[in-house]
């Protein structure tokens, strides 16, 4: 993918620095890393929900934080005593991962839960009244009757 230079754009606009942040951030190689899967879903008009397959790791071994429009989900497994058994094949992962959500204006993480090997973390859009769209009334003008005008013949 080829690299585009905003900089012309800096000159000319005001508050969209994180927006060009974000898109140098797309073109970047380390965004192409497939584990673990997840799912991004709608749930409602206002609330998204995350479910990330971690299969092998307990809720002391996954961190969740929320800063700055980035959501980061780590998870790093224990340590475990050395077994005398041997593998003749491993296939289920143990490795630690990092991995990182853009999440919007105004998107805030409600709840995190660890059931069955996944993790859901729900989030919902609150956006503040002050920000929402609302209706303006439009009042019509009260009609006056004509006003006759008046003369004196002499």
């Amino acid at each position: 993918m080829r690299h585009v230079d905003f900089s012309p754009l800096y000159r000319s606009t005001v508050g969209f620095d994180r927006l060009f942040t974000m898109l140098d951030s797309l073109a970047q190689p380390d965004q192409a890393q497939t584990y673990p899967p997840y799912n991004i879903e709608r749930t409602g008009e206002n609330t998204y929900r995350i479910t990330m397959a971690v299969a092998g790791f307990d809720e002391k071994e996954l961190s969740i934080e929320a800063h700055a429009h980035v959501l980061q989900v780590k998870g790093e497994k224990s340590e475990e005593p050395a077994e005398a058994s041997e593998y003749l094949y491993r296939g289920i992962a143990k490795r630690a991962f990092e991995r990182r959500f853009q999440l919007a204006d105004h998107v805030e993480v409600q709840a995190a839960s660890l059931k069955n090997g996944l993790l859901h973390i729900d989030l919902l859009r609150n956006i503040p009244e002050a920000m929402k769209p609302r209706r303006i009334s439009i009042a019509a003008e009260p009609v006056e009757t004509p006003k006759a005008i008046e003369a004196h013949i002499n």
